[in-house]
């Protein structure tokens, strides 16, 4: 195996296998891998425009029994700052998000053992009821969590919760999907399996997902081609992820004390996901971790998609990363960048394109 047999496949857009993968993350240089992820992105997406989408992270509840050692947003049952928030605190969030631009609401929560299934119906129909907003919420942690607190397999909770509004499912709590490392970051959450198979299920309901990567903390470069060759397979039986969006490790008032990723590690993972990740048409840069500057240059390292405007992010900010970009900034990076913006939705649809 050497680097120029691995570029050749590459460039006439054969799928390289997991070896094939490891050999090129640990022995391209960065410019070398960014250059590939770079023409692959241009194959994959030949038009001139970049595009983001507007919309709110709304954490409905901070509190979680999963105890993640990664986490410095949640707060155990009965803690003085654990909060759920009130019908009227949601629906001006979402009055304030539509009143913005925004299209949709990321909704999601922790693994709270007091909320059932009901108030997760009763929770969607009413933002239904009362707003016109896609709701892109729940990861699959929440509703395995949920299916294990009733006799209903997962497939019937995701049909109940698409009933009462969820439109789409994002792809939150899927760190590493690797036992060995979930069991010493996230021991109480789902495994690499069950978050596989309600994406999978929710793929065959025919509803849509995207999916996630947090990595910069105890995993090896192995456990990082592991995960996305999981995600690749997925995708060949379902093609129902919309997009794959990997995100570095942030350990300020977390349970796990390292180093953060440089922005070059971080640019690395991010082409090697375009390189492995042939079938995921969709490769979302994170500013909110990275930066203004870092998720620009994501944008030449097999990037398409700015991401979201965030009206409102508090996950990462409890980690002590505070990075915030309105929309007409993002615009203007994407520009600088030498692409056109275009606002979409979460299904990729571009919308707003005349006001850009």
């Amino acid at each position: 195996m050497n680097l120029k047999q691995i570029e050749e496949k590459i460039s006439h857009n054969k799928r390289i296998d997991a070896a094939e993968a490891l050999f090129l993350f640990e022995n391209a240089d960065l410019l070398q891998i960014g250059y590939l992820a770079d023409a692959k992105k241009s194959f994959l997406h030949p038009e001139s425009w970049v595009t983001f989408v507007s919309d709110r992270n709304i954490n409905y509840t901070n509190v979680c029994i999963s105890g993640c050692r990664f986490c410095a947003f949640y707060r155990p049952p009965g803690h003085k700052e654990g909060y759920v928030l009130t019908e009227p605190e949601l629906f001006q969030k979402i009055k304030e998000t539509l009143d913005l631009g925004g299209t949709q609401i990321l909704l999601q929560g922790g693994m709270h053992p007091d909320l059932n299934l009901n108030y997760y119906e009763n929770l969607l129909r009413a933002i239904k009821n009362n707003f016109s907003i896609h709701i892109h919420g729940l990861s699959p942690p929440e509703i395995f969590f949920l299916s294990q607190k009733t006799p209903l397999p997962v497939a019937e909770v995701i049909k109940r919760l698409i009933r009462a509004g969820l439109d789409t499912i994002p792809g939150g709590g899927a760190e590493i999907l690797c036992d060995d490392i979930r069991k010493e970051i996230s021991p109480n959450k789902c495994t690499a399996a069950q978050w596989l198979d309600v994406m999978k299920t929710a793929h065959q309901l025919g509803m849509k997902t995207t999916a996630t990567m947090m990595f910069g903390h105890i995993e090896t470069n192995r456990h990082i081609i592991e995960h996305m060759i999981k995600l690749r397979d997925l995708q060949d039986e379902t093609q129902g992820f919309t997009a794959f969006i990997p995100w570095t490790f942030q350990p300020k008032n977390t349970r796990i004390q390292l180093e953060s990723a440089s922005a070059a590690q971080y640019l690395r993972v991010l082409a090697l996901s375009r390189l492995v990740l042939d079938n995921f048409k969709n490769i979302q840069a994170s500013w909110v971790t990275q930066g203004d500057k870092i998720a620009q240059m994501a944008l030449a390292f097999g990037a398409n998609d700015f991401g979201s405007t965030m009206i409102e992010e508090n996950v990462v900010a409890a980690a002590g990363v505070n990075f915030r970009l309105p929309k007409s900034e993002i615009i203007r990076l994407i520009q600088d960048a030498g692409y056109a913006a275009k606002q979409r939705d979460c299904f990729y649809n571009i919308i707003n394109a005349s006001e850009l």
